[in-house]
């Protein structure tokens, strides 16, 4: 079985060079590196931006999950779709018409240099431990699979899965992030559909009957009608709106992929076909958990993995059935993980880059400054970002104890909640904040969010879940009024 993944692994990587050697030949500049040089075809940046948002944790997790609270996740998923239209309209527009190569410089046209240097720390350090966790993820399981029965340490497999991503993307950048990232998305579905299938086949029965089978045992539960509970509904419907705001409108990555399209109409029609696309992608994961959970009931000596404290694991559930069925079916799970890993860890390393140039370095400011000094700085800083990952990466190991999913979200709360409060401040009120106690408010609402975290439930009764990215943008848009003044100009 090693065998087979490895031989797996390395032919995917290979196809995934020769896409990269197809797409860089002409980018060797700055500006494709950067900006893909506007030229990026909408409905392959809409299909590539699927495997970008759904990353190894979704392969893994969401089916896994569906343990522990069906399908509750759906609702989640809806408010995605109300915050992808609120991109299209609202920050896309704003982004194109002040022809931003890095979002962040908004915020310095907006309130000034600190304020934009604040907001690109927010940005790299999420995105550091987001997305290393997401990869991270991919690397554990291929090491469980392969690397470990080797007597190989952990951190080898890292070191491969980081040089791969770093050659491929240290020419081409975003030029050839956004084909990329077509390949990944199509891998990564077609392992989970095909996983499906196989699982069918393997239970001599059809999907029909185990969903209505679902059905009955409360599994296709959707919609979460306790207040209380993490996953309420409402709670999930509002917060999917703003973490797709927070996450895809005011993230490098995922905007730097849009600001490479012809156009600021090519770039909404990208966003609003990739939120329809994400409903019926997140369908078919969370029916893979279905039937990886209806597998594991029905199967004679199936275990569910545990952990110390006997809870069952639900990053483990997926890589558990497949290797038991081995063949076809770890194929096709080691190919979505490879696939999900490289298509999150890619486009990330190349907006961390253009980030810390533009934001830092102010690459779009140094007309004096040669082209061949900003590669060189650009390569220097690329190589730095995949040091950074690798040692996130390899730090995490001791860690990991259940599903990352929600570890992700709680991230992505403390982290993105600034930004949130930062551009919702900068557009819709005239106010100017003092630029040097941006940094203040950003620190220190996070911490307060964290805290209430801890001593909401004992104090009100009430459990904060997702909405945690809400009441930390709610909390710095009041922390920025509170240190801001009437603006006496028109805002940028």
């Amino acid at each position: 079985m090693e065998l087979t993944i490895i031989l797996s692994f390395l032919a995917y990587t290979l196809l995934l060079f020769v896409v990269m050697w197809l797409t860089s030949r002409r980018a060797s500049n700055n500006d494709a590196f950067f900006r893909g040089q506007r030229q990026s075809p909408w409905p392959v940046v809409a299909y590539g931006m699927l495997g970008a948002s759904l990353s190894g944790v979704t392969f893994m997790s969401v089916p896994g999950d569906v343990y522990h609270n069906g399908f509750t996740y759906m609702p989640l998923v809806l408010g995605y779709v109300i915050g992808y239209f609120v991109i299209a309209f609202l920050l896309l527009p704003l982004y194109y018409r002040l022809n931003l190569t890095s979002i962040y410089s908004y915020l310095q046209q907006r309130f000034g240099t600190v304020s934009e240097r604040t907001g690109a720390i927010f940005f790299i350090l999420s995105r550091l431990l987001g997305s290393a966790l997401r990869m991270y993820l991919v690397v554990f399981v291929l090491y469980e699979l392969v690397f470990r029965s080797w007597g190989i340490p952990f951190w080898v497999p890292a070191v491969i899965f980081i040089a791969i991503i770093l050659a491929y993307t240290f020419r081409g950048g975003l030029k050839t992030v956004v084909w990329t990232d077509t390949l990944q998305t199509t891998f990564l579905l077609l392992a989970a559909a095909a996983t499906v299938v196989a699982l069918l086949h393997h239970l001599h029965t059809d999907l029909p009957h185990i969903i209505s089978a679902s059905a009955q045992g409360g599994i296709t539960r959707v919609f979460e009608t306790d207040v209380n509970h993490p996953k309420y509904y409402w709670k999930q419907l509002v917060s999917g709106a703003f973490i797709t705001i927070a996450m895809t409108g005011l993230d490098q990555d995922m905007m730097q992929k849009n600001l490479s399209c012809r156009s600021l109409r090519d770039a909404q029609k990208n966003v609003i076909t990739s939120s329809f696309l994400f409903i019926i992608v997140n369908i078919l994961f969370l029916i893979l958990g279905a039937v990886l959970v209806y597998y594991g009931q029905h199967t004679v000596g199936f275990e569910f993995p545990t952990g110390p404290d006997g809870r069952v694991l639900a990053d483990k559930i997926y890589p558990l059935v497949a290797s038991q069925l081995g063949g076809f079916v770890i194929v096709c799970f080691v190919l979505g993980m490879v696939a999900a890993g490289y298509s999150s860890a890619d486009g990330t390393l190349t907006a961390l880059t253009t980030t810390f140039c533009y934001d830092f370095l102010h690459f779009d400011q140094r007309d004096t400054m040669s082209e061949e000094r900003k590669t060189r700085l650009r390569k220097f800083i690329h190589v730095a970002f995949a040091l950074l990952y690798l040692l996130i990466i390899v730090a995490f190991r001791p860690f990991h104890r259940d599903s990352l999913i929600n570890t992700l979200f709680d991230i992505a709360g403390y982290t993105y909640g600034p930004l949130l409060g930062l551009y919702t401040f900068g557009l819709f009120t005239r106010r100017q904040v003092r630029d040097r106690w941006v940094p203040i408010v950003a620190v220190s609402c996070p911490i307060l969010c964290y805290l209430l975290k801890i001593f909401s439930y004992r104090l009100i009764g009430y459990q904060l879940g997702f909405e945690l990215l809400l009441l930390n943008g709610m909390m710095t848009f009041l922390g920025l009024w509170l240190c801001s003044y009437t603006q006496h100009t028109t805002n940028p």
